[in-house]
């Protein structure tokens, strides 16, 4: 019987792993271990994958990956496969290298997915990284400093990884960071709630022979579950302190870090050098492997590497390990051909693989250390609040309308709750524009500070508050657990165009900012599916394109605003699937990794940690329109406005004067009435304000932006764009936001009514060609517009994050040109038809 033929709420005990290869030791190290209980919990509504209980927590796998594990409903066969061995206790201190005392400590943060690691460094060092309650939130080494009772401190946060292993790429850059950098202390945070798994971690680190202090993190939910734990006890036998913390309030940090300095200074009694113990045949393996790396000439490895941990990892043969030795050690051919066959010897002996031996002693070691000190309490079938939700968010018939329940409403929220501060936002800077104007003098000057600088960075920054809403709902979803469950009901569509369910938490990120979901990308095994999903995330419609939205929408679609953005961002993700299909049945012709994930138990978000998080993005907002919205604003009028055009400002002076005479003469020929005076007043006035904005066009058409704009409207006309918005597109090269900071200029106020930009947008008509007289924005042009910014090129920022996390610009340009290319064929299609069906 294997674990796929279990039904939900069936109990087992794992007899066999069947497999290999990195899968097979990624779901032993994560608790599929011979000997231990199994609950299946559910399935996702499209039944793959499944929801299973084991070592307390849940994780999910799909049928294909279940069908290789062997079990038993025979429930007393529970924990037969592993065996303690105690430990091994040596007599020298710890850490590779000696260290002078100082007043500066290097700590590394290290521990599971979801344990609390950046928690923990946020509230410590007052920092503003993202966290999350799902894995992959960390996606490379974050550093601050902080002082504490004299000390600084140097906090590294590393991204969650499950072991040190080289089956991901976070787990490698774990690894490689620890080994090169040689923190002062390890701070290994361990989820208490979910102890027994969240140690295999700490195994390794032991093994590494370095500085651990362990943080007992979330040790509120452990209290509430009513188990006993003593880990003082446990501490003693392993050698490493402990401290139990409640990183979300931030309990228990200051003992934390007045640990971290008596484990610095060697002050702490229970910190002490053991080693596992494997069992007399591989622990012979170790030290015979110890004493051929520890010879002469190979200081360059033995001065950052433990022998012992080496040796292991040469006996699981760890191909960066082996690589090192290669390179480092004189005798590495002797070395390495030694550990092969001790290591063909044991899996033999045991018949299984080398790592599946050592992980079960570790989870050996682990059971039987806590056999001694952790005591559950007694309880029966007790639900669990994450149970009852998951009941209602997963279920096959409500978790997908809930879902796109949860994105409507957000969007909706954010044009219905952002209005009036928007407006008013907007009042204030047409207020700074009227008081420019009258207190400076007419002026190339004050037209950059009226036109350039408040009307550019004026037109982003009205939309703050519908960007803060966005986020707020966004890192509610994200620090609730939602967002994994929302990876575990769409990984069957995944599956279906060739790409794992953790490739949409990547997605979604990416409508806060491409850039860091392309770096959340390393969490994905594949390196095909890796490439796969970055080069569909930029169809996640990112916060920089969201003002253009508001905009447009605002202008053209006022009665159903949430419905068309959401529609808009529901096309993005219809848009990235459609392409993945592509890719899979083309250029990435592999088949997808196994679905194995972790989903966190639903916790309450704190409000004040939702806030902090929420305006933290909108100060990143604020900044990038200080900066580069700023620059790019005071560019593109420079661009409009020179050359300056006095030839048309002499010959509409010399009209003006002409208008001005021939009414003059009406006057006194007719000798009007004051009614026909004030007739005639307007009509001139009528005359002078059109004089007025031919000139202007004219002037514009013949800068240097308007000769630009029209040398590429041929190729944007069949789009419905005029030159202003092809313009405005290759302004939105650099940053999103810029596209409406050149509308703004683009299309400035040219009368003394202070108009909004999307007043300004729907009054704007075409002044000659085919289309005189006709709007330049209609609801269909705004449409198109939309999707065009929606799927074409998407930053500067985008494309150098592409090409850092595939090592090669290839894919960077195959993304500038691809995106481009399709967002041209999109809105040439969607303008034409909707043109024909008469829209």
């Amino acid at each position: 019987m294997t674990l796929a033929d279990l039904i939900n709420g069936e109990k087992a005990i794992i007899l066999k792993v069947r497999g290999r290869g990195a899968f097979r030791k990624r779901i032993i190290e994560m608790g599929f271990v011979v000997g231990k209980q199994v609950i299946v919990v559910r399935n996702a509504p499209l039944k793959d994958p499944i929801e299973y209980n084991i070592m307390g927590y849940e994780v999910s796998l799909r049928q294909s990956e279940a069908a290789l594990i062997e079990v038993t409903k025979d429930l007393r066969n529970k924990s037969k496969g592993n065996h303690f061995e105690g430990t091994i206790e040596l007599e020298h201190s710890l850490s590779l290298i000696p260290h002078l005392i100082d007043k500066t400590i290097n700590v590394a943060l290290v521990g599971n997915p979801n344990s609390g690691k950046t928690t923990i460094f946020n509230y410590a060092s007052h920092s503003k990284e993202k966290v999350g309650n799902y894995g992959g939130v960390t996606i490379n080494a974050k550093e601050a400093k902080f002082k504490h009772k004299g000390y600084t401190f140097i906090l590294v946060d590393l991204p969650g990884t499950y072991s040190i292993t080289s089956y991901t790429p976070e787990e490698l850059f774990v690894r490689n960071h620890l080994i090169n950098e040689l923190p002062d202390i390890i701070l290994n945070v361990v989820d208490s709630s979910n102890i027994e798994r969240n140690l295999y971690l700490t195994t390794q680190l032991v093994d590494m022979d370095l500085k651990v202090v362990i943080a007992l993190n979330m040790w509120d939910e452990f209290k509430d579950k009513g188990d006993e734990f003593d880990y003082q006890a446990l501490a003693k036998m392993i050698g490493i302190p402990m401290v139990p913390t409640i990183g979300a309030d931030g309990k228990g940090f200051g003992d934390l870090f007045d640990k971290i300095i008596e484990v610095y200074e060697d002050q702490e009694s229970i910190v002490r050098h053991i080693h596992i113990n494997y069992g007399k045949r591989i622990e012979l393996s170790i030290r015979e492997l110890q004493k051929m790396i520890n010879i002469s000439g190979n200081e360059q490895l033995t001065v950052k590497l433990s022998p012992r941990y080496l040796s292991l990892k040469l006996l699981e043969g760890d191909p960066e390990e082996i690589q090192r030795v290669k390179k480092s050690c004189v005798n590495a051919y002797k070395i390495l051909d030694f550990a092969k066959k001790e290591s063909d010897k044991i899996a033999k002996l045991h018949n299984e693989t080398m790592e599946t031996v050592i992980t079960d002693a570790k989870y050996g070691f682990i059971e039987g250390a806590l056999r001694e000190t952790y005591h559950e309490a007694t309880k029966k079938n007790k639900i669990t609040r994450s149970r009852v939700i998951d009941a209602i968010v997963t279920d096959k018939i409500l978790s997908y309308p809930i879902f796109l329940f949860a994105m409507w409403l957000t969007f909706q929220a954010t044009f219905y709750l952002g209005d009036y501060p928007m407006q008013w936002i907007g009042l204030l800077f047409e207020w700074m524009g009227k008081i420019t104007n009258e207190v400076l003098a007419k002026s190339a000057f004050r037209d950059l500070i009226s036109d350039g600088i408040i009307g550019g960075v004026g037109g982003v920054i009205v939309f703050l508050p519908n960007i803060l809403i966005l986020f707020f709902f966004i890192t509610l979803m994200e620090a609730s657990g939602y967002m994994a469950r929302v990876a575990f009901i769409v990984d069957k569509l995944m599956h279906k165009i060739g790409l794992h369910g953790k490739s949409f938490i990547p997605m979604l990120m990416g409508f806060g900012c491409n850039v860091p979901a392309i770096m959340a990308t390393r969490t994905i095994e594949n390196k095909n599916d890796r490439l796969v999903t970055m080069l569909i995330i930029p169809f996640m419609s990112c916060s920089a394109r969201y003002p253009v939205y508001v905009l447009l929408i605002n202008a053209f679609f006022k009665g159903h605003r949430g419905s068309i953005l959401f529609g808009i961002y529901l096309f993005g993700i219809f848009l990235a699937g459609a392409m993945a299909w592509v890719f899979k049945k083309t250029m990435f012709k592999v088949n997808t990794v196994p679905f194995v994930m972790e989903l966190p138990p639903y916790r309450r978000p704190r409000f004040a940690s939702v806030l902090k998080q929420t305006w933290f993005k909108g100060e990143q907002y604020l900044k990038k329109m200080g900066t580069i919205i700023l620059l790019a604003s005071m560019i593109i009028w420079t661009l409009g406005y020179f050359p300056t055009g006095k030839k048309y400002d002499v010959a509409m002076l010399q009209k003006t004067v002409q208008i001005n005479n021939r009414f003059a003469q009406k006057v006194k020929q007719q000798q009007s009435t004051p009614k026909q005076k004030a007739q005639l007043e307007q009509q001139k006035q009528k005359l002078l304000s059109i004089l007025q904005a031919e000139t202007s066009r004219l002037k514009q058409e013949h800068s240097m932006i308007g000769r630009i704009g029209k040398f590429i409207e041929p190729v944007i006309h069949p789009l419905g764009f005029d030159w202003k918005m092809g313009v405005s597109l290759i302004a939105g090269g650099a940053a999103k936001e810029i596209v409406v900071s050149t509308m703004s200029v683009l299309y400035p106020i040219r009368n003394t009514e202070n108009e909004s930009l999307s007043q300004r947008l729907r009054k704007q008509v075409y002044s000659s060609g085919k289309r005189k007289g006709k709007p330049v924005f209609t609801p269909l042009v705004a449409l198109s517009f939309m999707l065009f910014i929606l799927i074409y090129f998407p930053c500067i920022a985008v494309v150098a994050a592409i090409k850092n996390e595939s090592g090669t610009w290839k894919w960077s340009l195959f993304l500038a040109f691809y995106t481009t290319t399709l967002a041209w064929l999109v809105s040439l299609i969607t303008f034409q038809a909707g043109s024909l069906l008469g829209f």
